[in-house]
């Protein structure tokens, strides 16, 4: 992205897009055949991203990096940046996908539990989106080149990562991209969403700040600690960076 839509914020690189100009972006590539990357980040990959690095560099690399969860949206917005709204991986995914159907993209599914990347990709079909390919996340760290090679075969326009963090932004950057996969998106939990398997939180949720809590309360046992304390993280370094923020003299 160019230095007028990259900021930092807490030291982590987001870029201040809405929507429209995120499926723009993607659309360009796809149509120019660049590869190119897109990363997502709430609180969890804010604070993850300070802690690993490697992590941090990988969204460093992306070719765009869009504000997903609402705390963070907040957090921007507290801190002066002109950011319009939230553009998350699944509001994202399902975009593309009517992008897809009309502009007859193909895509492919890379990540999730063997049935519900199956599920999702017979729904997509069955709605009109051409699938490449697909399959599950459970793979060694090792397979992936080979695996990011088969999507580039495949001749897929749009390739969408329903990994964990950090595997997910590891597998775009060091992987997908540089096999030459038009574009990669990553999504996140949206495969569990999208085929059904779990719900989202009601849109009155997600304003308020808890879709986190209504996806804990439908996964307490894989996200019980690390999420919660992340985020405790979030709203304490968050807090300090305002009070450094608005403590600047104001210039005249």
């Amino acid at each position: 992205m160019t230095a007028s839509t990259r900021v930092r914020l807490l030291d982590v690189p987001v870029d201040l897009l809405d929507m429209a100009a995120t499926v723009d972006l993607v659309r360009r590539h796809v149509d120019e055949r660049v590869p190119g990357a897109h990363l997502g980040v709430n609180a969890a990959n804010l604070m993850l991203a300070r802690d690993d690095p490697a992590y941090l560099s990988d969204l460093s690399a992306a070719d765009v990096v869009t504000v997903d969860g609402q705390w963070v949206l907040w957090g921007a917005r507290l801190l002066d940046h002109d950011l319009a709204e939230r553009v998350t991986g699944i509001d994202l995914m399902q975009q593309l996908l009517r992008e897809a159907r009309c502009r007859d993209w193909s895509v492919y599914l890379v990540g999730a539990r063997p049935a519900v990347v199956r599920a999702l990709a017979r729904r997509l079909d069955r709605t009109g989106v051409r699938v490449a390919g697909y399959r599950d996340g459970y793979f060694a760290a090792d397979a992936s080149a080979s695996i990011a090679t088969a999507v580039k075969a495949s001749g897929a326009d749009l390739l969408f990562v329903g990994l964990p963090s950090p595997q997910k932004e590891r597998f775009i950057i060091e992987h997908a991209r540089p096999a030459g996969v038009p574009f990669s998106i990553g999504v996140g939990g949206s495969f569990d969403v999208l085929s059904g398997r779990l719900r989202r939180a009601p849109r009155l949720l997600q304003r308020m700040g808890m879709e986190g809590v209504f996806r804990f309360a439908q996964e307490p046992r894989r996200l019980f600690g690390r999420h919660g304390i992340m985020s405790l993280r979030f709203v304490w370094l968050l807090s300090r960076q305002l009070v450094r923020h608005h403590a600047r003299p104001s210039r005249r």
